[in-house]
């Protein structure tokens, strides 16, 4: 039996390394998992001795408070390597801690196979030269970051993104009726995070309304990963006047942007699910001030929406901070709802982002980089 320990800390983590390991499981019958994971994980027969339940923290103060939990996790993680002697170790994001444990298990000789690269290529440039001295083989799932190591001697492969195959899963499905009250439709996608939802939904609902005084014939829908978000957005409505023709649908995003004219999406990856999805889209996000101040100090890119990263310009327009107004928003919408050259060009640059991303199978390909790790 040949034995990989796979390291998950976050729900995306967990979706991630489920498919690696079925992928994995598929080409070879003769493996066994352990680590940490989440119940995705534990489907495809992963031993998880944490769950991302208690591993996944949002900012620095909550690393901080909960140090002790993650001190003594990180050492029983070793002591289960070395009790375990894994033939492999598969990191899956989840930097903070994942590259503090690949140095220990590098130190032991352990070979260690990094999924989904931190975003060096943002901030954090200094962990590039670290990163080659203690990983065997980066694989990553955005096109453009194999070229910040080529300075190394680290070996790095872009395998491919799962939201291809997620997408075109999605396109294949026969479509779903929706609650769209008028002919026109726009995707309202104000994030998952309290703190995105509280800070973006207002903006997009006033957005909303300008919009539909314009244009009576358009409707609305906010599109919610849960049921969980349903009170925090009906909270971040309240004193606002907004559209009257709109719903909350949960757990369809896929369905309504692939339905939708239009989207206002939260920066950040659901801008490169939405260009998938070959929704049309304005990108918007604030923060709290202090950190805006200290992202625009520390972060080396010059575009806040995945889509436009990976396109390398501005294909969709952002509007962050003071620049999200409601007017601005409206205004670059408005060509993107009707059958526009604006609308047109953007589903054109949109096409070329989705080529530039590969044809799918990601999965398959990184199970495949393991398995021959394994052997090398």
């Amino acid at each position: 039996m040949t034995r990989i320990m796979i390291i998950a800390g976050e729900v995306s983590g967990d979706m991630h390394a489920a498919n690696l390991v079925r992928a994995a499981n598929q080409q070879c019958a003769d493996l066994e998992w352990f680590g940490i994971g989440g119940p995705l994980m534990r489907e495809e027969g992963v031993e998880t001795h944490h769950d991302i339940g208690t591993m996944a923290v949002m900012g620095f103060s909550e690393v901080l408070k909960r140090y002790s939990f993650f001190k003594r996790v990180f050492n029983e993680m070793l002591a289960l390597c070395d009790e375990r002697t894994p033939d492999l170790v598969v990191l899956v994001d989840y930097p903070g801690f994942n590259l503090r444990l690949a140095k220990q298990l590098h130190t032991r000789g352990i070979r260690v196979v990094y999924y989904i690269c931190p975003q060096v290529w943002a901030w954090h440039r200094e962990r590039i030269p670290k990163m080659a001295q203690i990983i065997d083989h980066l694989i990553t799932i955005f096109p453009f970051e194999p070229q910040y190591f080529t300075d190394t001697h680290l070996t790095v492969t872009f395998a491919g993104n799962p939201l291809i195959d997620e997408a075109k899963h999605a396109l294949s499905l026969p479509t779903v009726m929706l609650p769209w009250k008028k002919r026109k439709r726009v995707a309202l996608l104000p994030g998952s995070r309290v703190h995105e939802i509280r800070r973006l939904l207002p903006t997009m609902w006033k957005a909303a309304a300008q919009l539909e005084a314009t244009d009576p014939d358009v409707s609305f829908i906010v599109a919610t990963p849960s049921d969980t978000e349903i009170p925090l957005i009906h909270k971040a409505m309240q004193g606002i006047k907004g559209p009257t023709n709109w719903e909350i649908v949960p757990s369809k995003t896929r369905e309504v942007l692939r339905q939708a004219d239009a989207a206002i999406v939260a920066s950040g990856t659901a801008t490169l699910e939405t260009g998938l999805l070959r929704c049309p889209m304005v990108i918007i996000y604030k923060v709290h001030p202090v950190t805006y101040v200290l992202a625009r100090l520390l972060v080396k890119i010059k575009h806040a929406g995945m889509v436009n990263i990976v396109a390398g310009r501005e294909i969709c327009p952002e509007f962050l901070q003071m620049a999200a107004t409601p007017s601005a928003i409206e205004n670059a919408l408005i060509p993107l709802i009707d059958d526009t050259p604006e609308r047109q060009r953007m589903l054109k640059d949109l096409e070329e982002v989705i080529v530039t991303m590969g044809e799918g199978g990601a999965s398959e390909k990184a199970a495949r980089i393991v398995l021959q790790e394994l052997k090398g």
